[in-house]
């Protein structure tokens, strides 16, 4: 039979705080009733401040572990797609390595921004089809609260901080991920970006004395570009594996924003049912907003074994990418 990479198990971590509309409207020009409509999102998880995101991610993992029922000592590697891990280097991935007792794993990060989470598991799904690997765990988490200005409504009421982690195994049943469609255009780059980050921009006084260490979004532009990459690349992944929207059971799109999610989903002819959105309570994660959105639709008994679901995301870069697959071992 055909070695197959299946996604076999997740799991998550959020911070206990929750930072509620009502909480902005006392930091910044902004209310409740503008947020929901805009986005869609009621409150989001943040951590306390100086928590690294290893703190959210080993826990991810080892939650994932557990529901998949297998030990950390038996993973071949681990890929961790995020924008914000606790340093540049040494890389988060290594240090949930050592966290979970991952001994024999290789460990690196993926920096992807909103399209990390998708990006990773291609990684992965090529690793372990190819016979590369047995078994990867991909975590995707962001502790966003660390590059918000929160001075900006533009930007501040969008982001939370969260984690989730994916085990994927080789198996030889019909199960498993059936592809992947990734794109880029980094002409766009300077709309999302965080200009004080790098090696283009040295960190100094002037810098973050200008808030240029915080995260930069043309709001407008990037969501026309969101709403049409989105559709575009799981409609192209759809024409790739000749397949209908029919064939999708459950689509999980990046939880960017409820405006964003709902044209997608009609550009593709799918009933808001079959869409999992959980933007309400945790806003936008980044690289964890669809190992949470597929914790969410575990939970409220939508996402079993044999589920068919489409991936979707869109974020800096710009880029963007889908992957289709259906759920579980066997």
């Amino acid at each position: 039979m055909t070695r197959r990479a299946q996604v076999v198990a997740v799991g998550t971590a959020l911070p206990e705080r929750r930072l509620t509309n009502a909480d902005l409207e006392k930091m910044v020009d902004t209310n409740d009733e503008w947020i929901v409509s805009r986005t869609g999102i009621r409150e989001r998880r943040v951590v306390e401040p100086g928590t690294p995101l290893s703190a959210l991610a080993a826990p991810a993992a080892e939650e994932c572990l557990r529901k998949a029922g297998v030990s950390a000592a038996d993973i071949d590697g681990i890929i961790c797609a995020t924008i914000t891990g606790d340093h540049v280097m040494p890389a988060t991935a290594n240090l949930v390595q050592d966290r979970i007792g991952a001994t024999k794993a290789w460990a690196y990060d993926i920096a992807n921004a909103c399209n990390g989470f998708v990006a990773a598991l291609a990684t992965a799904s090529a690793f372990v089809s190819s016979g590369g690997a047995d078994r990867i765990l991909v975590i995707g988490g962001d502790v966003m609260s660390s590059v918000v200005d929160y001075t900006d409504r533009n930007t501040c009421i969008l982001f939370g901080d969260g984690a989730g982690a994916v085990l994927v195994e080789a198996g030889e049943g019909d199960n498993g991920i059936r592809g992947f469609k990734l794109g880029s255009d980094g002409s766009f780059g300077k709309l999302l970006s965080i200009p004080c980050s790098g090696s283009a921009m040295r960190p100094s006084d002037e810098a973050v004395a200008a808030g240029a260490h915080f995260l930069k979004q043309e709001g407008r532009e990037v969501f026309q570009h969101a709403v049409r990459r989105m559709s575009q690349v799981a409609t192209q992944l759809l024409e790739k594996l000749n397949l209908k929207a029919d064939a999708i059971d459950l689509l999980v799109p990046h939880q960017a924003n409820r405006r964003i999610i709902e044209p997608t989903a009609r550009r593709l002819g799918l009933p808001m049912d079959k869409v999992v959105i959980n933007i309400a309570n945790v806003a936008n994660t980044t690289g964890g907003t669809i190992p949470l959105a597929l914790a969410s639709a575990e939970a409220d008994g939508r996402l079993t074994t044999g589920t068919r679901v489409m991936l979707v995301a869109f974020g800096g870069g710009f880029a963007w990418g889908a992957c289709y697959l259906t759920w579980g071992r066997g």
